[in-house]
């Protein structure tokens, strides 16, 4: 019997010790992690949105100190070049990058993609992490709603964009950076903008992680053989600028066992990394061990439905379908 797996699974039932630091602190002695080596990722491109705050920030300074070139892609051309900065004069190399794309705009994402092809020779592994919660409804510029756009079509666009460049890597991998709230939703094929019911941020935002889980595991599916693989992971519940401003109760209330960014991007960090990344496609991830897709039974989605969201999303995005069936 694997009596750490059943350890490991028990501490996942009860969510809170699961999510917070107490669980990585338990599953880190458990499991006897190993940080990775200091090079791990010397000549290694790595395209990370979202790098200026919060989990995204943290991503860039600890893959930057495994020896990565990074290509940091945010919608402020300002803090991308003091993140850049920042790092150039910590590590000592101008081996960082900067690419202006807002998620939300495909004009933009477009545009970005183009100035990525022309300046990368490949993308060795690509991270989304860019995300947002609206407080209020918005539509956005392509006339979606702006959670979907930013979290959804907007990233989908993206990795379209630069499966080329990821094909050009021995190993391309896409990892995801999701929430552990989409387990508490089931994703509304009928009603992905909010159009018919009520308008809820936070709910707006679960629902999001929901069809991004999913659509990672459409994309390991389509593109299973191309030497590309396609992963998601969730960070637990971590101490963020962007929890502190969109649940300041919850904050207030588990603060003291939150985890800390780096421990919220552990996981990130090892699927970057691990060398056996290259065998596993289309898993969902939590302190370095897969977990399921879904909690409840009323949140399992179908192979169908995820075949009709990734048509759905090939259309809000104006693109041809980047890994058509057959």
């Amino acid at each position: 019997m694997d009596w750490k797996g059943v350890l490991d699974d028990a501490l996942e039932v009860t969510v809170v010790g699961s999510f917070t630091s107490l669980g990585i602190a338990a599953r880190r002695r458990l499991h006897a992690w190993r940080r990775p080596e200091p090079d791990a990722l010397a000549g290694r491109t790595v395209l990370l949105t979202g790098p200026t705050s919060g989990l995204g920030r943290q991503a860039a300074e600890e893959l930057a100190a495994l020896g990565a070139r990074i290509v940091l892609v945010g919608r402020s051309r300002e803090r991308l070049v003091t993140v850049r900065d920042e790092l150039t004069d910590r590590h000592g190399e101008d081996r960082f990058t900067t690419f202006v794309a807002d998620m939300g705009s495909l004009t933009s994402v477009r545009e970005a993609v183009a100035a990525i092809t022309a300046a990368e020779p490949r993308i060795d592994v690509l991270i989304d992490n860019a995300g947002a919660i609206f407080p209020e409804r918005s539509i956005g510029p392509d006339e979606i709603e702006a959670t979907l756009a930013t979290l959804v079509v907007g990233p989908f666009a993206l990795v379209a964009g630069a499966l080329p460049l990821l094909r050009a890597s021995p190993a391309g991998r896409v990892i995801a950076m999701s929430s552990g709230g989409m387990y508490t939703q089931r994703l509304r094929l009928d009603d992905l903008q909010f159009e018919r019911e009520p308008f809820s941020g936070t709910l707006a935002y679960a629902r999001a992680k929901r069809a991004q889980v999913m659509l990672v595991r459409e994309w390991a599916r389509r593109m299973r053989g191309s030497g590309i693989v396609f992963n998601a992971m969730h960070p637990g519940w971590a101490d963020t600028p962007g929890l502190s401003a969109s649940l300041p109760g919850f904050r207030q209330l588990l603060e003291p066992i939150l985890r800390t960014p780096a421990e919220g991007v552990d996981t990130l960090v090892w699927l970057t990394t691990d060398p056996a990344g290259d065998d596993r496609s289309g898993a969902f991830f939590l302190d370095r061990r897969e977990r399921p897709f879904d909690r409840v039974p009323f949140t399992r989605v179908s192979r169908e439905e995820r075949r009709r969201l990734w048509q759905i999303v090939v259309g809000l995005a104006r693109i041809d379908d980047p890994a058509p069936e057959g």
